[in-house]
């Protein structure tokens, strides 16, 4: 494909893949497209065991990593202890966990005894996601890192630009893709309501051409489309907004080599475009998931304000993790109970495919869906 970023980062495809399945990263990297590994999270230790799987199964094609430093957490967090960070947790927001579970039959004790741990958020500031970066850094197959919540922090930005590695941001909003360009971003990902995960509240087809607006004075800036898109045809309508690309996370959820919880990759398979939800019940800030009874019971009068990021983790994934592994046993409960992030996009992801068949389906859409809209300004 005639394209600057494929140029840029030696791809014949601009189809980013965010997953945070290394299977599912190595996949798409290898079938031409560019596979993101979602680092949040990780330690460096724990990174360098995945990043030199990815080594080793990619055969030199390049991927990326995504991290999450939002520039707004409470710096002051970072100088509490774990007994404080707990007491900052209102009884209320437990008790409403717990009469969740109760209620679809699961046993809450021992919910909550693991506690908070020490280092807690510390992935989502510069003391820890700096070691992270900085093993991922190392890798000459690594080419972008994506900052998934806000314009990337200074720490990021000089220590991409000391290795030429491009520097990516999601946004969800025009007047965060100005920041983002007066920062200096290489890529921004233009995430619309309909994404996956954390997300804005205006539509991909209006944010994209309104950003692509906002950064006409950055022509080195690239503009990926993100947002419900799981099919070629939709990435070249982005393409023929202006777009360099498609940045899609969803669409992997269902493949064969995901690492989704059956039980939701189930639900995803058999679900509409209507059955997701955006809540704040997970993270603490707005994330689009799955609607299920964890979600709405989040969104009942009784429920209580779900705490800023990144407390409300604290709260939620401890009943979370429970839930994946009860309904994985059968329990109806849970089975009830269990979500995950997905895209409005969800309602045409109805096979499950292998990530080389995904791309190679995008690929063929896309060329179909190209040569149909040259066909309208070709002469009789």
């Amino acid at each position: 494909m005639k394209s600057r970023l494929c140029e840029r980062l030696g791809i014949p495809f601009p189809l980013f893949a965010f997953s945070h399945c290394r299977d599912v990263v190595a996949a798409v990297s290898k079938a031409g497209g560019f596979g993101v590994l979602g680092v949040v999270g990780h330690t460096a230790q724990s990174v360098a065991i995945e990043l030199d799987w990815l080594d080793a199964q990619v055969d030199g094609a390049p991927y990326g990593v995504d991290l999450i430093v939002p520039n707004n957490i409470d710096a002051q967090e970072g100088g509490l202890t774990a007994e404080q960070i707990e007491a900052r947790i209102p009884p209320e927001h437990k008790a409403h966990v717990e009469r969740i579970l109760t209620a679809h039959g699961i046993d809450t004790s021992g919910l909550w005894a693991q506690g908070v741990q020490a280092g807690f958020g510390d992935n989502m500031r510069e003391a820890g996601a700096s070691g992270v970066l900085q093993e991922a850094l190392r890798r000459p197959n690594m080419r972008m890192v994506v900052n998934a919540l806000g314009v990337p922090p200074p720490f990021m930005m000089r220590m991409a630009r000391e290795r030429g590695v491009l520097v990516g941001a999601l946004t969800g909003a025009r007047e965060h893709a100005l920041k983002h360009a007066q920062a200096g971003v290489d890529v921004l990902i233009a995430a619309g309501g309909e994404a996956g995960g954390h997300c804005g509240d205006v539509a991909t087809l209006v944010l994209v051409p309104e950003v692509l607006e906002a950064v006409r004075d950055y022509p080195e800036m690239f503009v990926l489309a993100a947002g419900g898109v799981v099919t070629g045809r939709q990435m070249a309508a982005c393409m023929a907004m202006g777009a360099d690309g498609a940045w899609c996370g969803s669409v992997w959820l269902t493949t064969r080599e995901a690492e989704t919880n059956p039980v939701v990759k189930e639900k995803m398979l058999a679900a509409t475009s209507r059955e997701t939800v955006r809540s704040r019940s997970r993270t603490g800030k707005y994330t689009r998931q799955l609607r299920s009874a964890w979600t709405d019971a989040w969104q009942s009068p009784q429920a209580p304000d779900p705490l800023a990021m990144p407390l409300q983790s604290l709260v939620s994934e401890p009943a979370l993790a429970l839930i994946d592994k009860l309904a994985q046993g059968g329990d109806p409960g849970a089975r009830a109970l269990a979500t995950y992030w997905v895209g409005q996009g969800v309602g045409l992801m109805n096979r499950p495919l292998s990530v080389r068949q995904v791309v190679q389906e995008f690929m063929e859409d896309f060329a179909d869906a190209s040569q149909r809209l040259a066909s309208f300004t070709q002469p009789d």
